[in-house]
């Protein structure tokens, strides 16, 4: 999908047909220049003047699809009832771009024409009012609309939006159930298609394996040359390298046939497979497949928006858990890892495709998989849990390091890092907010543009940063969940 957004300039007729000819030239090309530089075409669609033409073109967003969102702004003043019957019927996200077309007053030339034309700074604190009397979902940003750094939001917002955009399309197949007894996986698959818009089914792992039987020898050697081209071949194990290559290209089909951007599995359940796929989830991660090990249907469809809002619609972002610490003093940091499955967009270095026997699970085969360390940087991790009768996103933030020791008896991807507050504080806050061990940890996404896309969807929200402290947080989670069970 090619995502636009739309540029709807709010005025009125009081101003008479010259001024609002000047509006609609001034807005068609700030649209055009922030075009340039934004990462989604912004659409300049009209100079509403009526209600009419608010609604119709709020309703006419509503079901265009590749519409992901609208920005709005007053050039002039426009009286804001006028946008109630388009607002109260706005299912897209809103920005609202409080700017103006000049940068300086003009000392020599500002007179009462130059007021009447150019009152932003009036228009849109009218504007303003109406979204906040409707306790409509927004994002506000306010700056010259040529600053670089005011660019650099709008550009953040519509990612966050794109996430939202994404959302409400997302299919995710589950091959099998949950692991067994796992609490934290669990959820109410109703509640989220309703809040989130995503349609959460099971396929039979028999269903997989019967692709897995249909694919050809030749398109496995097809794929073959694809891994050699990306991965370093570290193994002599090829058969079992060609097997994960039937598991992606069964997989793909079947994810693909159904519109699915997400998947989830268990080593629990491979009743007729010889192998976890393992280099097979991996590379259908890195073209921008999201999954989720364990059944974790939630982190699946997390990581595939995570991915969508990141750079090129395709970012760095991957499934990921917390598996053990380094508690030195000092020297504090967290491995994260996965038995098998790790995308490798975070590598630092070209990866390896390597066998190992993996004891977890029905494998007659020992597992291929890409084994590489992370890179280093500012990342997030994010969880979004179920709290019985709402979700909530935890967001941390961490900073990515070269593992301090090579660990050569590990054959996994593995990423390390440090977590913000401190490690243990940092542990601490997020047990308490109830965090997942299965995250989505990010190199692109940021921790604002987890909070717009939570606020668009109407969801919790909590950020553990270098300022959190755990009676901080304890006291934030009390009033949340007073003020959500009122919403």
């Amino acid at each position: 999908m090619k995502y636009s957004f739309w540029f709807v300039v709010g005025s009125q007729f009081l101003y008479g047909p010259e001024v609002l000819e000047t509006v609609a030239a001034r807005a068609a090309e700030m649209a055009e220049e922030l075009s340039k530089v934004l990462p989604y075409p912004l659409v300049y669609k009209v100079t509403a003047k009526t209600n009419k033409e608010i609604a119709d073109v709020v309703k006419e967003a509503n079901y265009d699809d590749s519409c992901a969102g609208i920005i709005t702004w007053c050039h002039t003043f426009s009286p804001s009832k006028m946008w109630i019957d388009g607002f109260v019927n706005l299912q897209k996200p809103y920005c609202h771009f409080a700017t103006q077309y000049n940068r300086e007053i003009p000392n020599e030339e500002i007179d009462m024409d130059f007021m009447n034309l150019n009152q932003a700074a009036h228009g849109d604190r009218e504007h303003g009012f109406i979204a906040a009397r409707l306790r409509m979902p927004r994002k506000v940003i306010a700056g010259y609309w040529q600053d670089e750094e005011v660019r650099e939001r709008i550009g953040s917002w519509m990612k966050a939006a794109v996430g939202v955009a994404v959302s409400r399309s997302m299919k995710v197949m589950r091959f099998g159930d949950n692991m067994r007894e796992v609490a934290v996986t669990e959820g109410d698959k109703v509640e989220v298609q309703a809040r989130l818009g995503w349609q959460v089914n099971t396929w039979a792992v028999g269903d997989l394996v019967r692709e897995m039987n249909a694919v050809t020898e030749a398109e496995i050697d097809g794929l073959m040359e694809t891994y050699q081209a990306n991965y370093d071949m570290a193994t002599d194990q090829i058969d079992h390298v060609r097997y994960q290559a039937r598991e992606e290209i069964a997989m793909k089909k079947m994810l693909d046939r159904e519109g699915c951007r997400a998947f989830s599995n268990t080593f629990q359940d491979l009743y007729g497979m010889e192998q976890l796929p393992g280099l097979a989830s991996q590379h259908l991660m890195a073209q921008g497949y999201g999954y989720g090990g364990e059944g974790d249907w939630k982190v699946a469809a997390m990581t595939a928006i995570l991915k969508a809002m990141g750079e090129n619609g395709n970012g760095c972002s991957l499934f990921m858990e917390d598996y053990t610490y380094h508690l030195v003093k000092g020297q504090e940091y967290s491995l994260g890892a996965h038995m098998l499955e790790v995308c490798p967009c975070c590598a630092a270095e070209k990866p390896r495709i390597e066998t190992h026997h993996l004891g977890i699970g029905m494998n007659e085969k020992d597992p291929a998989r890409l084994v590489f360390e992370g890179k280093e940087g500012d990342a997030i991790v994010v969880s979004l849990i179920d709290m019985g009768g709402r979700l909530r996103l935890i967001c941390q933030d961490i900073h990515c390091v070269k593992p301090i020791m090579p660990m050569p008896n590990l054959p996994v991807a593995r990423v390390m890092w440090q977590a913000e507050p401190s490690l243990t504080t940092g542990v601490e806050c997020w047990i308490t907010a109830g965090g997942a061990h299965h995250t989505v940890l990010s190199y692109d996404v940021t921790a604002e543009q987890m909070k717009d896309w939570a606020n668009m969807m109407d969801i919790e929200f909590i950020h553990i940063t270098r300022d959190t402290t755990v009676e901080s947080l304890e006291h934030d989670l009390f009033l949340s969940d007073l003020a959500w069970k009122l919403k």
